[in-house]
């Protein structure tokens, strides 16, 4: 079976147990945390997969650096380091918020911009995809790339609109190449 596949039945589980909790809202916003952690110090995978740790150390260490955090979010991590999964976190946290935002009719999509969109061109863009969609809201990234000389590049799951300069440029390209043949 692949990770992916492993990560997606975590994430499953933990969000029907979420659902019948009602904690989808608080243990979104927790894994957003771990997620961060995990991101920020690779050294926390380095200790909880090493294999000359035990586990009572990793979990005993778990239980103190997320004693904040919900019961729920500190019982799969203890779960992953227990069965030697901890490398599929990041997978399994985003499968999760995945599927939070589909029960809550909202779509991610990043946008790729020559400079940083402001807040208000931003909630343009949340507003107008959101029904072209036909989704609640869309949660919007913005990522600026200079290469795409101006205008924008917008993806929503598997689909791109590509109105940047480089995009058309390329376009013009492959019809003068193929008119040319």
């Amino acid at each position: 079976m692949s990770n992916e596949t492993i990560a997606k039945r975590y994430a499953d589980a933990l969000f029907q147990l979420g659902q019948e909790k009602s904690l989808l809202e608080a243990l979104t916003q927790e894994l957003k945390v771990v997620k961060k952690a995990f991101q920020d110090n690779k050294d926390l995978y380095t200790f909880l997969m090493h294999p000359r740790i035990s586990n009572a150390k990793k979990q005993q260490f778990l239980q103190d650096v997320f004693q904040q955090a919900h019961k729920e979010v500190v019982n799969i991590l203890n779960l992953l380091v227990q069965r030697h999964r901890i490398d599929l976190l990041p997978a399994i946290i985003d499968h999760f918020i995945r599927l939070v935002n589909d029960a809550k009719g909202i779509a991610a999509a990043t946008v790729y911009s020559v400079r940083a969109l402001s807040e208000e061109e931003c909630r343009e863009l949340e507003s107008s995809f959101a029904k072209r969609f036909d989704k609640q809201a869309i949660e919007l990234t913005n990522i600026v790339d200079p290469s795409l000389i101006g205008g924008m590049k917008i993806r929503v799951g598997n689909t791109i609109y590509d109105g940047s300069v480089s995009g058309k440029l390329k376009r013009i390209e492959r019809n003068i190449v193929t008119a040319n043949k």
